[in-house]
C-alpha cells in the first residue's frame, strides 16, 4: 500500500512539472507598444467655436438670431414660421402654434440656449413653459421651475413624464440657460418594433441631468408612451405653450 502510494505521488509531481513546462513554453514574447497602437481612421477635424457654446465649424445652425429661415410652423410643415424676433431673440408668439425645423435630425448633438420670461406670470406648469422636442417626439421640457414648485419629472431639464433632473442648475428668469443635448435615435424593424431605443443625454448650464438615459416612447401628457415606427430623422420641434420664453443660438451637430 505504502509502494502504491509514493509510486502515485511521483507520478502526479512528475505530471506536475511537465504541466509547468509545456506552459512556460507556451508564454507568448512580450507584448511591444506598437502592438496596441493604431491610426486610422483618422478623426475629422472640427474647428471650435469662438465660446463653449458657440457653434463649431461642422454644425448646422437653426437660429443665429437673424431669421427664422431655418423653421416653418409645425402645423402643416410648410407654412412659414410665426414667432417674433426681439434683438436677435427668438420668442414664442402665443396662439401662433409649434415651430420645427425645415431639416430633420436624427442621432446628434443638439444646442439651445433658452431663457424664461421675466414677467412672472402663473405656477407650476403654466410659468415660462416651452419644450425642445427631439425628433419631434420626445421632449426636453423648458420651464421656470427656478422657484415653482411642479411634478419633478415636469421640471427644466426633465426628459418630460419620464425622467426627473438628477440636478436643479436652472439660472433665474431673464437669465439665460442652455442645454447641450446628446440623442440617439430609436432603431425598428421592418414589422415596426423596436429594437434600439432612444437615448439621451443632457447638460443643463452645463451640469448633467440626464445621463444617457433610455427613452420608454414618445412623450405623452397622458398615459404610458409607446413606440411606433417613424424615419430615422424627423424635424425638432420648439412648444408654443403660451408663454413668452426666448431662445437663441440653436445648432446640431450630426452624429
Amino acid at each position: 500500500m505504502k509502494k502504491t502510494s509514493l509510486t502515485l505521488a511521483l507520478t502526479l509531481s512528475a505530471f506536475s512539472i511537465s504541466f509547468l513546462a509545456c506552459a512556460q513554453e507556451k508564454t507568448p514574447p512580450p507584448m511591444k507598444p506598437e502592438a496596441t497602437e493604431f491610426y486610422t481612421p483618422v478623426p475629422p477635424k472640427v474647428t471650435p467655436g469662438a465660446n463653449n457654446t458657440a457653434p463649431p465649424s461642422d454644425a448646422i445652425v437653426l437660429f443665429d438670431g437673424t431669421s427664422l429661415n431655418g423653421f416653418v410652423s409645425a402645423k402643416d410643415g410648410t407654412s412659414p414660421a410665426e414667432w417674433t424676433i426681439e434683438n436677435g431673440e427668438l420668442v414664442v408668439t402665443r396662439g401662433k402654434g409649434d415651430i420645427q425645423s425645415k431639416l430633420p435630425f436624427g442621432d446628434a448633438q443638439y444646442h439651445v440656449e433658452w431663457s424664461a420670461p421675466t414677467e412672472i406670470v402663473g405656477e407650476g406648469q403654466g410659468r415660462g413653459n416651452s419644450g425642445f422636442f427631439l425628433m419631434g417626439l420626445y421632449e426636453v421640457q423648458v420651464l421656470d421651475s427656478y422657484e415653482s414648485k411642479t411634478y419633478t419629472n415636469g421640471q427644466a431639464g426633465s426628459i418630460y413624464k419620464q425622467f426627473a433632473p438628477l440636478a436643479m442648475a436652472l439660472r433665474p428668469p431673464g437669465e439665460w440657460n442652455y442645454y447641450d443635448i446628446i440623442f440617439k435615435a430609436p432603431r425598428f424593424n421592418k414589422d415596426g418594433i423596436v429594437t434600439s431605443p432612444a437615448t439621451v443625454t443632457v447638460l443643463m448650464n452645463g451640469v448633467l441631468v440626464q445621463n444617457h438615459v433610455i427613452l420608454k416612447g414618445p412623450t405623452e401628457y397622458i398615459g404610458i408612451p409607446n413606440y411606433k415606427a417613424h424615419p430615422e430623422e424627423l424635424p425638432i420641434k420648439l412648444q408654443d405653450h403660451g408663454n413668452p420664453v426666448r431662445f437663441r443660438n440653436i445648432w446640431v451637430r450630426k452624429l
